[in-house]
């Protein structure tokens, strides 16, 4: 999580960068009671967690996010409640190639993460525009998690989400940055190998061709999955401020794909509703997590109900009963029960043996460049290399 504002000297020409808090302001959670249930209150998280990918592994929530040229980068939260979420890590402690990232480079490294369980490991597969597509995996959440191995270089190439099929097939879905590409708004298909090392064909095929659909642009961030018989396509599309959430279904992996708008923002105040990640709880209801952009506040995350109509998601409340929702502002909280009432911190006393999960560095970071024990009288003194 980053931010860079005209009071703080982060400017992109610095060798070397300052500490950047994690939260501006905003609660990232409300409840209150109508007819005795519990309720949350949108966004979940008000801060910036940029294309959130979530999954859930028995009972509990796993979250990562976009970290651009952060470092540490793709954060870890976790959540018993699908609503309060605490910051728990990082899966990537320095921006790669290193060399690359001696210094700001604002628009780069980690752009929209995909995060999956399979065969008893966690992986994230997550997307530099101008490297390709690493992927890295871990036995715990936590970590420690592996060395990014670049599975598909190239560049443009952005937006992976895997699929461990019910045949042994192994596949790879992307997107294309225009800036790196020269193209975008289609999505592409790959094989790969079980164990994710290695992709298995010369060239891969356009599964979905934004073009080719009335008034699509910017179709992106694809989140693969196979649903009663159905391969589906999560993918936004139409820009980051004023964007949809479409779906895509097909009997057959390489299409051809039919496809839905499923939620826009409507008479909502909810702009560009779109980005994220499908969960369905153990009960077996249905959510779905987006990102709003907020400017100044970097993309906060929502939660929104989900359901199933004719073989379609529809996200959201469907007011006009057309198959289409807007996102909601409050709804009854996901999972009945008492939890734990978490968020990721939003201060620091500066008073433990380590700096705490919310601060990030612009670049990759040395140890030499704060302390925690050399301090001004009655504030902390970061030290600042420039």
């Amino acid at each position: 999580m980053q931010y860079c504002k005209k009071s703080l000297p982060c400017k992109s020409w610095l060798p070397k960068v300052i500490l950047l808090l994690a939260f501006l302001s905003g609660q990232s959670f409300a409840a209150d009671n109508d007819a005795g249930k519990a309720r949350y209150q949108n966004p979940v998280i008000h801060a910036d967690y940029s294309d959130p990918d979530v999954i859930r592994v028995a009972d509990r929530y796993y979250m990562t996010s976009s970290s651009f040229n952060s470092a540490p980068g793709l954060p870890l939260l976790e959540s018993a409640d699908m609503v309060h979420w605490q910051l728990v890590g990082h899966a990537l402690p320095q921006q790669l190639p290193l060399a690359d990232f001696v210094q700001p480079q604002h628009g780069k490294g980690v752009w929209a993460p995909c995060l999956r369980y399979h065969n008893n490991r966690f992986w994230i597969f997550y997307p530099d525009p101008d490297q390709g597509i690493y992927v890295m995996t871990a036995e715990k959440f936590r970590g420690p998690w592996s060395t990014p191995h670049l599975l598909l270089a190239g560049k443009g190439i952005i937006d992976p989400a895997p699929l461990w099929d019910d045949d042994g097939q192994a596949y790879l879905v992307h997107a294309w940055a225009k800036s790196r590409a020269g193209f975008n708004n289609v999505l592409s298909l790959r094989r790969m190998n079980n164990e994710a090392t290695r992709i298995l064909d010369s060239a891969g095929q356009i599964i979905v061709d934004g073009n080719k659909l009335p008034n699509y642009k910017t179709l992106e961030g694809p989140k693969l999955h196979k649903h009663q018989g159905y391969y589906y396509i999560f993918a936004p599309a139409g820009g980051v401020e004023e964007g949809w959430q479409s779906v895509f279904r097909s009997r057959h992996i390489a299409g051809p794909y039919e496809d839905r708008i499923v939620m826009t923002q409507g008479a909502s105040t909810t702009n560009g509703p779109h980005q994220g990640a499908w969960v369905q709880t153990p009960q077996g209801t249905d959510w779905f997590y987006h990102f709003q952009d907020k400017r100044a506040y970097g993309r906060i995350v929502h939660l929104q109900p989900m359901h199933w109509k004719d073989g379609w998601p529809v996200i959201g409340t469907d007011i006009n009963n057309t198959g289409k929702g807007e996102p909601v502002l409050s709804h009854a909280m996901p999972l009945a029960g008492n939890f734990p009432v978490t968020e990721p911190a939003t201060t620091d006393e500066f008073d433990q043996q380590q700096l705490g999960l919310q601060w990030q560095w612009n670049a990759n970071w040395k140890a030499t460049w704060f302390s925690l024990t050399d301090r001004q009288t009655g504030s902390f003194a970061p030290v600042y290399t420039i």
